[in-house]
C-alpha cells in the first residue's frame, strides 16, 4: 500500500491547503499522515485556543480519511511581529527538521506534500524548508510542493480586496504571492472529493476559510483541481503529470 504524507505548520493547514489530495489519496488505496508543527494558538484570542485548534484538526482528519496525525511542540508564530520563544520561526533550525525528520521516518513515505510558502506566511515557508530537508534526510522517493497558481491568486486578492480589506495577507507583496504558472507540474481532478472537503474546512470552525465568500466559479476554481510542484524527482518538462500515486 502506498503512503503519503503531508507535512504542514498549523492546524487547518491539512485541509484548507491539501485537503483533496488527502482525500484523493485515501480514495486511490494509500494509507494518509499528517504532520502538524504547531496547535495554531495565535490563530485568534481565546484562551484555550490551542486546544480547539488541535481538536479541529483531529476531526477534519478523520474526515480526510488520515490514519495517523503527529502534532510537534513548537509555538505558533503568528503573522507578524517578533515570534515567540519557542515558536516555529524562532526555534533553531536544525531543532525543526530534527523533529520533522522523526515523524517522517517514522511513516516512511513514498509521496511527501508540503505547502510551498508562497502565501508569504513566515510558519510556511520555515515548514516547507524543514520538511524538504527531511524528506531528504529520509530519502522519501517524490516530493511535491502544493501550491496556488499566480494568476488564480491574483483573481483571489481581487475579490478580497473588495469583500475582506482587512485581511493580514493583502500587506505581503502581492505580486509575489501565488507560484508562476509555468513552474506547476501537477494537475489533480479532485472535484469528487468537493463534498468531504467541504465537510473538513466547515470543522475548522474557529478559522476563517480563506475560500470563504468565494464566487462559486473561484471557490470551485481553488477546490476541484490541486496543483502541485514536483521537486523529487526533479520535474524533466514535458505534459504535466495527473496523479500522484501512479
Amino acid at each position: 500500500m502506498p503512503r503519503l504524507q503531508v507535512v504542514v505548520a498549523h492546524p487547518d493547514d491539512e485541509t484548507f491547503g491539501c485537503g483533496s489530495m488527502l482525500l484523493h489519496a485515501a480514495g486511490s488505496g494509500a494509507e494518509t499522515a499528517v504532520v502538524c508543527a504547531t496547535r495554531g494558538e495565535a490563530g485568534g484570542h481565546a484562551d484555550d485556543l490551542g486546544v480547539v485548534r488541535e481538536q479541529e484538526l483531529r476531526e477534519a482528519a478523520e474526515v480526510l480519511g488520515v490514519s495517523r496525525v503527529d502534532l510537534l511542540d513548537f509555538a505558533d508564530s503568528g503573522m507578524s511581529g517578533e515570534a515567540p520563544a519557542g515558536s516555529l520561526v524562532s526555534a533553531p533550525f536544525e531543532d525543526v527538521v530534527s523533529a520533522v525528520t522523526g515523524a517522517v521516518a517514522g511513516f516512511g513515505p513514498d509521496v511527501l506534500i508540503t505547502l510551498d510558502g508562497s502565501d508569504s506566511h513566515r510558519d510556511h515557508v520555515r515548514i516547507r524548508d524543514a520538511a524538504l530537508a527531511a524528506a531528504s534526510s529520509v530519502g522519501v522517493p517524490r516530493v511535491y510542493l502544493a501550491c496556488i497558481p499566480r494568476s488564480l491568486m491574483r483573481r483571489w486578492v481581487d475579490h478580497v480586496k473588495v469583500a475582506r480589506p482587512d485581511m493580514e495577507h493583502l500587506d505581503a507583496d502581492l505580486a509575489a504571492l501565488g507560484t508562476p504558472d509555468e513552474e506547476i507540474t501537477t494537475f489533480v481532478d479532485v472535484a469528487e472529493h468537493l463534498p468531504a472537503r467541504e465537510h473538513a474546512i466547515a470543522l475548522h470552525a474557529s478559522q476563517t476559510s480563506p475560500f470563504e465568500g468565494l464566487p462559486d466559479e473561484l471557490r470551485r476554481a481553488f477546490l476541484a483541481t490541486d496543483h502541485l510542484r514536483r521537486v523529487v524527482p526533479p520535474w524533466p518538462g514535458g505534459a504535466p503529470e495527473t496523479c500522484l500515486l501512479d
